[in-house]
């Protein structure tokens, strides 16, 4: 029997069977090159053992700077582009960051950090130079959007540990992701490309659904990955229709029934799975049988290290792939005493499956009755004409907050009077009397965040 391979020390390392390219914005660089090149030349050695921000322009860039200072640095702490300059100066503290990689050499000037400036994407060869190698801590920022982001510390080990025994394919994957890799989802992709000997396509900020999908055509993207709002946003688009992926991923959010149903049946011949994993908590499964919510099974018993529990009504994760701890604060604790992640996630077990309720600080008092809006519009999604839906609290003097929903719907949707009575209707058939909907509003599109999720906090 072949044992799995060990893990790769560096992310360098696991390039030494790398086949496959990097690209994005017009640009490819093949792996093979970092190997036993350099992005940032003689310039790296002057981060060497430091804590180093990683706030480049581009993806590409992010993706060869992190190969190249794996390794070489104390900590790489990875800024997502939508970083407030109000949050650099707490990130700096917490992180205890002396260094910083940047696209351009002004930016940063007024920070008191090392700058190191990345001019170009060319590879130049390290010369054969001894490099120090370092067990580098990575940090990546949580997805909170008010206040300081906190700052969960990872290791390689444990960022790949879902993916690192993996042995290489015979036909190395073309891998994209929606995501941006420097948040943790979009961040699983690019490892899973460089430790599986594949291609990553990149995504470009901005770019319109329909040419993003021309283009991962284009590239023969064979597996891709993205949230629900992701794949809602771009089955609206009539290029989904020219992409023929042999496996689509779904994580980030809630994937209910509605969308992995309506994946299936615009790729009958792909594999579709949706997964869980949190910056905190790391990945903890895969769910791959076409059914939203997982089996009761996993709770019984640790799979692949992983084991899950339920505790007052939320998901609990405990793993060696979870971060150790949140960076420069002592006061808040990622675990309790025995190890747990309370990802804060609310679980409802029905006739052996556990389904996801939504999150537990999301929760709307109706009238001292709660109600969780991703329940609600899990029920709007399952409308055959609805694409995409947000459920919202607004403000009542009566009994504090009333159930309101904002449905987007498809393209071919007639008779839209119709269409919210019918909702309607689902709704009561289906939800207690508090959580239906007092008002359906039709909108042509439905704010998300930089980070792909439905956008809440202005809901």
């Amino acid at each position: 029997m072949t044992m799995p391979p060990s893990p790769p020390e560096t992310l360098r390392s696991a390039l030494v069977a790398a086949a496959g390219t990097l690209g994005g914005g017009g640009i490819r660089v093949a792996l093979a090159r970092m190997r036993h090149g350099s992005c940032l030349g003689d310039a790296a050695d002057e981060l060497a053992g430091k804590s180093v921000l990683i706030a480049v322009a581009s993806q590409l860039e992010a993706a060869l700077v992190l190969i190249e200072l794996d390794g070489l640095c104390r900590r790489l702490v990875l800024l997502p582009p939508d970083v407030k300059e109000a949050q650099l100066a707490p990130i700096i503290r917490d992180a205890e960051a002396d260094a910083i990689v940047c696209s351009d050499p002004g930016a940063f000037a007024a920070s008191g950090l090392t700058s190191v400036y990345v001019p170009n994407l060319d590879i130049v060869p390290l010369a054969g130079k001894a490099r120090i190698s370092l067990r580098t801590e990575w940090l990546m920022l949580t997805s909170g959007t008010t206040g300081d982001p906190k700052i969960a510390v990872h290791t390689l080990a444990g960022l790949t540990g879902a993916i690192a025994s993996r042995t290489l394919s015979t036909s190395p994957p073309v891998w994209a992701t929606f995501y941006d890799i420097r948040r943790y989802g979009g961040l699983q992709i690019f490892l899973r490309a460089v430790f599986g000997g594949g291609s990553l396509v990149l995504s470009r900020p901005g770019e319109p659904v329909a040419d993003h999908l021309a283009r991962l055509a284009a590239e023969n993207v064979s597996h891709v990955s993205g949230t629900p709002t992701h794949w809602r946003k771009a089955l609206m688009s009539a290029a989904i229709a020219q992409f023929h992926p042999a496996y689509i991923r779904l994580s980030g959010e809630i994937a209910d029934q509605a969308i992995l149903d309506s994946l299936r049946l615009n790729f009958p011949d792909a594999a579709i799975g949706h997964a869980y994993a949190s910056t905190e908590a790391g990945v903890g499964f895969d769910v791959n049988d076409g059914l939203e919510g997982f089996p009761e099974s996993y709770l019984a018993e640790p799979r692949n290290g992983v084991e899950l529990r339920m505790a007052d009504g939320a998901l609990h994760i405990r793993s060696n792939r979870m971060a150790s701890h949140y960076a420069g604060r002592p006061d808040l604790e990622l675990t309790d005493a025995d190890g747990w992640v309370d990802t804060g996630d609310m679980v409802e077990l029905r006739n052996g499956r556990c389904y996801f309720a939504g999150r537990r600080g999301g929760i709307i008092n109706v009238g001292g009755l709660k109600v969780h809006p991703e329940e609600v519009e899990t029920v709007i999604n399952r409308h055959g004409a609805v694409r995409q839906s947000r459920v919202k609290p607004r403000k009542s003097p009566v009994i504090g907050a009333i159930v309101v929903a904002d449905v987007v719907l498809c393209e071919t949707a007639a008779n839209s009077d119709l269409i919210k009575q019918d909702i309607l209707a689902l709704c009561r058939s289906t939800l207690a009397p508090h959580k239906v909907p007092a008002l359906i509003n039709l909108v042509t599109a439905i704010e998300m965040t930089p980070g792909g999720k439905v956008s809440r906090q202005n809901a």
